[in-house]
């Protein structure tokens, strides 16, 4: 059997119809599609799964890996068929629709799924870009839902600028959409369960509108405080901790932003970890083997590796389960 070392992953790449180009462009993601608006940076699904790229496992998919190891990976507590995180790199060219997640008990009820509780990290916006993130302030669900008969949707929501850097915790249950010009990387529970409130009359290629959801929306829709959902955000947060740094840690997933110097920043812990790397260069160090990491690159760290360094410039995103 191969001993496990940092391994990093070929993302699977999606065309939306508000997807642009940047990731192409400026984030060496290859892809045979002329546009691609998400890249799944970390994937165990049935129809999405990330391939490893270097070393003695190079071509096997995550959960070939995730098999062949098991708990030497994943630190136990799941396994490939229950993995718990979706992580994506997203490029909206165009505004994203509205939408809202179920949590787990309403999507377990109904959907036989889990729900979908996220995190949003700007990583690039366009001068002006906007996006939605909740009720508008004073909006009750049943304001939000005569506004949804009314016509009138896009009133009852907030619209709130953004810049490079900024943090969005999205609990479920928060109507929320991606505007136009941004660039994110999202941290989310490994759900692809959305409900569409509305999408700007956008018609698909065949013609067709995209389907909407409205009824379930409603059913688990609501208003949240900041409060609230700083609460969420930080539900497993020791106290006093440092949150330029500690970006959320809820019951779902751990992310840490980490800004990499010449002196070494230890990266392992005995957890399964993934590293997103936003902007410059750096080096993984593990058993005496070095990595080279560079932006947009997506690494995970099995969780026996338990001294793995990075050493250099650069900014990136640690995730972990929560």
């Amino acid at each position: 059997m191969n001993s496990l070392y940092p391994l990093q992953l070929c993302g699977v790449t999606k065309s939306p119809i508000w997807g642009g180009t940047r990731l192409l462009r400026d984030w060496n993601k290859t892809s045979s599609l002329a546009t691609v608006g998400e890249s799944w940076e970390l994937t165990v699904r049935t129809n999405e799964k990330c391939t490893v790229k270097n070393g003695a496992l190079c071509g096997k998919t995550l959960d070939e890996v995730i098999a062949c190891y098991g708990d030497a990976v994943t630190g136990g507590g799941f396994d490939a068929s229950d993995f718990p995180l979706l992580i994506k790199l997203i490029d909206a060219e165009d505004d994203l629709s509205v939408q809202v997640h179920p949590d787990d008990l309403y999507a377990a009820r109904v959907e036989n799924d889990r729900g979908k509780t996220e995190m949003w990290y700007i990583v690039d916006a366009d001068e002006g870009a906007e996006l939605i993130c909740g009720l508008a302030d004073g909006v009750t669900r049943e304001d939000y839902a005569k506004a949804v008969g009314a016509g009138d949707v896009m009133s009852a929501l907030k619209r709130q600028p953004v810049s490079v850097v900024e943090t969005y915790f999205i609990p479920a249950g928060l109507p929320h959409a991606i505007g136009k010009g941004i660039l994110i990387a999202e941290i989310q529970q490994n759900c692809d369960r959305t409900y569409r409130v509305y999408d700007y009359g956008r018609r698909q290629p065949d013609g067709s509108l995209r389907e909407l959801h409205v009824e379930k929306a409603l059913d688990v829709i609501r208003p949240f405080s900041d409060a609230e959902i700083n609460t969420i955000r930080y539900a497993k947060a020791e106290e006093g901790f440092d949150p330029t740094r500690l970006l959320a840690h809820c019951d779902f997933f751990r992310v840490e932003k980490l800004t990499a110097t010449q002196t070494a920043t230890t990266v392992s812990n005995g957890t399964m970890r993934h590293l997103l790397c936003l902007s410059g260069s750096a080096q993984l160090v593990c058993d005496g083997k070095t990595y080279d990491v560079s932006r947009g690159d997506s690494w995970l760290i099995p969780a026996c590796l338990t001294d793995v360094a990075l050493l250099g410039d650069a900014t990136v995103l640690l995730s972990s389960v929560g």
